[in-house]
């Protein structure tokens, strides 16, 4: 049978909006073998289409970045050798160049390799979409990932809506309860992807206020962060998930609050709405939610707007902390309706789900 390597290098997130291309290859028959980063490789095991991980901590990806020598190299083409794979497509945002990885795949042996670059490619690929010819750059991430595969030939059949999605994969903790909650994710991988931790507790009150029951989620290392933002009234999971369990509580979720980090895109794999508090450091264009409902908040004209920086490198953070709890109560109840004893919804612009946005 073919196999074909799809490599996708970075963070969770961007595993995630890669599953509509994933599927798009997994759709030819071949078998996917889905070559990822330490960081992502949870998320590669839960995208359907995938039949085979295999991890290789990239020195251009990683942060802090290990030193490269023949060891590295080595590692990869033993990887990549072993998998016996026919031919590989490389999925990457708009500021990566697929060419590093292209070169350690020819001496792997890969036969035919496909990716985006705007330099020139050589005999590294042999499809090479053009950006900003061949497609336009401020387009949804998961939409570029699936045109870098249309271009090598593979697309979604007609019944697939191109949303993301992941497998059922484990189940909540059982004092989460039944579903109709709210989840409220304050961490974020980069500081400057952040609103403060004292925005989302009083946004927990205010929820908890109202009769709506709140579930705060987090990671082993932010227990801190998850106990601050619960309180005494809401319920901390924090360090109490992994990303299977995590996407059965936010399946469970009438809506999520959340920034631009994986747990949002998790959000949208599972069809749960997404109060998007959305640094404007990357584009929106490219990186909100994507398919499901979806009120962004934010100033997205701020002077850090593009400029994909880790720590805010304007003053006080302000296309976050404009942004204030009651505003994103709005917008919770926007999306969701009447839940708990809330009867208003306030005045939040819904966006609607993004799908299918781009012709073959």
């Amino acid at each position: 049978m073919t196999r074909i390597l799809v490599a996708r290098l970075d963070s969770v997130g961007d595993v995630l909006v890669s599953g509509p291309a994933v599927r798009a290859v997994a759709a030819s028959g071949a078998e996917v073998v889905l070559l990822a980063g330490p960081q992502g490789a949870s998320a590669a095991g839960l995208l359907p289409g995938v039949d085979e991980v295999l991890i290789w901590e990239c020195p251009w990806i990683t942060d802090p970045a290990r030193a490269v020598d023949q060891s590295v190299v080595d590692e990869l083409l033993t990887l990549v050798r072993a998998a016996g794979v026919d031919e590989a497509v490389v999925l990457t945002s708009f500021h990566q160049s697929p060419l590093p990885l292209a070169l350690l795949l020819r001496l792997a042996g890969v036969g035919r390799i496909s990716g985006a670059s705007v330099d020139y490619a050589g005999r590294l690929l042999d499809v090479r979409l053009r950006p900003g010819e061949d497609f336009p750059e401020d387009q949804p991430e998961p939409v570029r990932a699936l045109r870098i595969a249309e271009a090598a030939g593979f697309a979604l059949p007609p019944e697939d809506d191109g949303r993301l999605r992941v497998r059922e994969h484990g189940a909540p903790p059982a004092d989460v309860g039944e579903p109709g909650y709210v989840v409220v994710h304050p961490g974020a991988a980069v500081p400057a992807r952040t609103w403060p931790a004292g925005h989302h507790a009083a946004t927990v009150d205010l929820l908890t206020g109202r009769g709506v029951r709140v579930v705060v989620t987090g990671g082993p290392g932010e227990l801190a962060l998850t106990a601050a933002v619960a309180g005494a009234t809401g319920t901390d999971l924090g360090g109490r998930t992994d990303l299977g369990s995590l996407a059965a509580v936010l399946r469970g979720a009438a809506a999520v609050v959340v920034g631009n980090t994986g747990a949002a895109h998790l959000a949208a794999a599972v069809g749960t709405p997404v109060v998007s508090l959305f640094s404007a450091v990357v584009p929106h264009e490219r990186w909100a939610p994507y398919g499901v409902p979806t009120v962004l908040l934010g100033d997205q004209h701020a002077p850090c707007a593009g400029s994909r920086a880790r720590v805010c490198p304007v003053p006080r953070h302000p296309c976050l902390t404009s942004v204030h709890p009651e505003q994103v109560v709005d917008a919770v109840f926007a999306l969701t309706g009447p839940i708990g004893g809330a009867r208003t919804f306030g005045s939040a612009t819904i966006a609607a789900p993004r799908r299918k946005e781009h012709t073959p």
